[in-house]
Formats: C-alpha cells, structure tokens, sequence
C-alpha cells in the first residue's frame, strides 16, 4: 500500500510566530500520486461521509488522469465553497472515516486532493456554471456564513433572485472572523464569496436583520422566502468567581478582534490586541485551539490549553492539536479552573484550578470528570481565554413572531428541510443546531435552498 502524501507545511519554530498560512499545499505531482492511491470503490463509501454530497471517487479520478479542470467542476457541482472545506472540514468524523484504505492504514487525503483542485481554480481564474432561467421570486438570506452562502449559490443557480444580507461590514460570518489566518487565509474566503456574488447573489452589508430592518418587513418589501443563517451569539462562560477582570476573554471576542482589527499584520495595523505573557485557554475544541495558537503569534511566551477532561476526549481536529503540541503549546488535561484571581488592580493574575479524575460516561459518551478532593492549585497566568461554546443568536427569534424556538434558544426546523413553523421563513446552521462545524452549517444550508426552491415553484 503506497503511503499517504504528507502535507507540506511550514516549521513549527518558524510558524509559531507568523500567521502566514500552515499547510503549504499539494503540488501537482503530489496531488496526483495522492490520487492514485484512491481504490475507486464501487459502492464508493466515502460519500455516506459527506454531508453534502460530493461524488468523491470521481472527482478524485480526474486528479490521477491529470484533469484538474473537471475535477473542480465535479466538486462544486455540490460544494460552493471547496478552498475552505479543503481547510477546516473535520474529515475524519466524515468522509475519510468510510475510506477503506483507512482500515489497514491511512485514508485518501480528501480534504488535501479537495483544497488543490480549488486552490488550481483560483490561480487560473474561476468558471461560473450556468443558472437556470430565472423564476421572478425573491429570496432574503440572512447571515454570511457557511449556511447563508451555501443556500444563497444555490438558489442563485435554480433562478431565483437572491438578496444576501450581513450585519458586518465584510461578508464571511465565522469564516471571515471566526477562524484565524494561518488556517483560513482572508484571500480565500473572498474569493469564494466573490464566485458566489458572481452567481447573481447581492450582498448587503451593515444590515443588521432583527434591527435594521425585521424578516417581517423584509417580506412587505416583497421576498418570496427568508433564509436565517445567522449562526452562534453569546458566548457560554463558566460561572466562576472573576471572570469579569480585566484580560478574560471569550474565545469568540479574542478572535473577532484579532480578525476584524487585522492584529495579526502588527505592525503595518498599528491594532495590537492585549495579550500577555502567559495565557490559559479553556476548552478543547477547535475554538480553543485556534485561540491559543493565535495567542502565542501575538507574542505569548507560554500558552496552556485547559481541559477538565483527557486528550481522548478532545473534540478539536487531530491535525490541529497535534499542530499546538508541535508549536509548543502545553494541555493541562483533567483540569478544571474553579477561580480567575486578580491583583487587586482588576486584571488577572491566576487561575485556580482543581484536578479531575474520569468516571462514567455522560449523555454524549464521553467519561465524565470528576473533582479530586483536595487537588487544588494556581496556574500562574495573566491571559484567560474561554473557548466552551455559544448560544444561538438571539435576535432574530426575539423580533420575528411565530418562530418556535427551543429552550436553548435555537429557532426549531424541519432537520430535512430547515422549514420553520413561520409560513415562508426556513433557518439552517447553528441557529438551528447551536454550535457545529462549518460543513455541517453548508449541508444545511444546502438542504433548505433545495427546500425554498421546492416551495416557490409549488406557489
């Protein structure tokens, strides 16, 4: 069995302090040994994996005869968005987890064969398919993340007439300023909104829907269907006792403010944002990670991942955290913080934490954590990062009437159809489902424009 071809990627010592992209992608010559290695199996069960159903052999097939052009044709023929699924998927929960060559040995490299083709695309200049004739309908989407661009492409492509709508001034949601450069370049994320934009689709930016303008208003100025795509809001935090000082961070602000003030090209942006010398982030998904990745290119000397459970139960990428391990950043696992201290100044200067011992598993499967008396100890930090979700956003249901919502605060949708109990109004994404993964939010995405475009021509 041919071995998988490694990614190329910068150095950890050199990575570590830039935010120049990680992953250096696949030559030609790697791309298409990759390719060979794929069995071209007949029931093909790497596409059970995908949630938005790539023919994965086929495109893969180009790859190894060399035909680059009608691989990428191949791939978005689902995928609207491939250079950043390329990049951030979770392949090994989706389609690289039915690849039968990961059974004796390692996967095919999907995600890396995926991110060549589009990346080759881009360098030579992006084909717009052709759309349907247009059907005189009107459909709003709300939200610029993976769930509102993927259902605005689609649509667009079926005929009809989309308006996008963003609260920021730069369409992209989590993609834009969620997820840091050195694993999602801006360049590639506005070049696959600027393809969606050629589409047909018209973005609004600094359009607040629920404020600026309501879905019920959106519909007196005559859209057919709305779309909400608008994602996770409040950051969930821990209840403990000094969260509030000063140097404490949501994982979602940290990012937001690194990505919206351009931190990271300090200093030809003179926007540094205030990190210190020692930062505890605490979470172990790949918010965390990115967070304290991010934090040590800012010029953190020590950065510490806390995690109240072991590495087995981390939910972040296997690719991401072995990246942390290589660039220095150090897991304090079985670890739970129970106090952020302060130096009577109102900024923080430790944390105090108590360790934890596995025991039974949980609803989700995972052993639950469990105090260990008499284990206390301060963890020396002045940075204090929490990376442990968010809540639905909640403007939209607040300011729509007859949306059913749920007790976590997540508008309630048909799982196959993202129809909501509001006539003519559907919703996808993590305002839907809370917090999942990018690909998720796009299936989803997908599934309601399929949907929309069904009810529309019903009408």
């Amino acid at each position: 069995m041919d071995k998988r071809q490694p990614m190329p990627e910068q150095s950890p010592k050199k990575r570590a302090r830039n935010f120049d992209e990680v992953a250096l992608g696949y030559t030609r010559e790697q791309a298409i040994s990759e390719a060979k290695r794929c069995l071209q199996c007949p029931n093909a069960p790497c596409k059970q994996g995908c949630p938005v159903g790539v023919d994965i052999p086929e495109f893969i097939a180009y790859i190894r005869r060399g035909e680059f052009d009608r691989a990428i044709e191949k791939v978005k023929e689902k995928n609207n968005l491939p250079a950043m699924c390329g990049r951030v998927c979770p392949v090994e929960n989706q389609c690289a987890k039915f690849c039968v060559l990961g059974k004796k040995g390692e996967p095919v490299a999907i995600e890396n064969l995926e991110r060549f083709v589009a990346d080759y695309e881009r360098r030579r200049g992006v084909k717009i398919p052709k759309r349907k004739k247009g059907t005189g309908k009107r459909v709003a989407v709300v939200g610029s993340g993976p769930a509102g661009l993927t259902a605005a492409a689609d649509l667009a492509k079926l005929g009809h007439e989309v308006t996008l709508f963003e609260a920021l001034h730069v369409p992209g949601g989590v993609l834009t300023f969620g997820i840091p450069e050195f694993r999602l370049p801006k360049k590639v994320v506005e070049a696959e909104i600027d393809y969606i934009k050629q589409l047909g689709v018209k973005i609004e930016t600094d359009v607040i829907v629920g404020k600026t303008v309501t879905v019920d208003e959106l519909f007196e100025q005559g859209f057919d269907a709305v779309f909400i795509g608008t994602g996770a809001g409040p950051p969930s935090f821990m209840g403990i006792p000094g969260e509030n000082l000063n140097g404490v961070y949501s994982a979602n602000e940290f990012l937001t403010r690194v990505n919206l003030m351009k931190a990271y090209r300090f200093p030809e942006y003179d926007t540094p944002i205030r990190v210190g010398k020692r930062v505890a982030v605490v979470g172990a998904g790949n918010v965390a990670f990115d967070s304290a990745r991010t934090a040590l290119r800012l010029g953190a000397k020590e950065v510490y991942i806390v995690y109240r459970r072991s590495e087995a139960e981390m939910p972040a990428r296997l690719a991401e955290i072995e990246r942390a391990r290589e660039e220095g950043i150090e897991f304090k696992l079985l670890t739970l913080p129970v106090e952020i201290l302060g130096d009577g100044k109102g900024w923080v200067k430790g944390m105090k934490c108590i360790r934890m011992k596995l025991g039974k598993p949980d609803e989700s499967g995972r052993r639950s954590p469990v105090p260990v008396k008499g284990s206390e100890f301060v963890l020396d930090v002045d940075t204090v990062v929490v990376a442990i979700g968010r809540a639905p956003n909640p403007l939209i249901p607040q300011t729509t009437k007859g949306l059913r919502i749920s007790k976590e605060g997540a508008i309630v949708t048909d799982e196959k159809t993202g129809e909501t109990s509001r006539k003519s109004v559907f919703a996808g994404g993590d305002i839907s489902t809370g917090e999942a993964t990018v690909i998720e939010a796009m299936a989803a995405g997908k599934r309601a424009a399929q949907a929309i475009d069904r009810y529309l021509r019903k009408r």
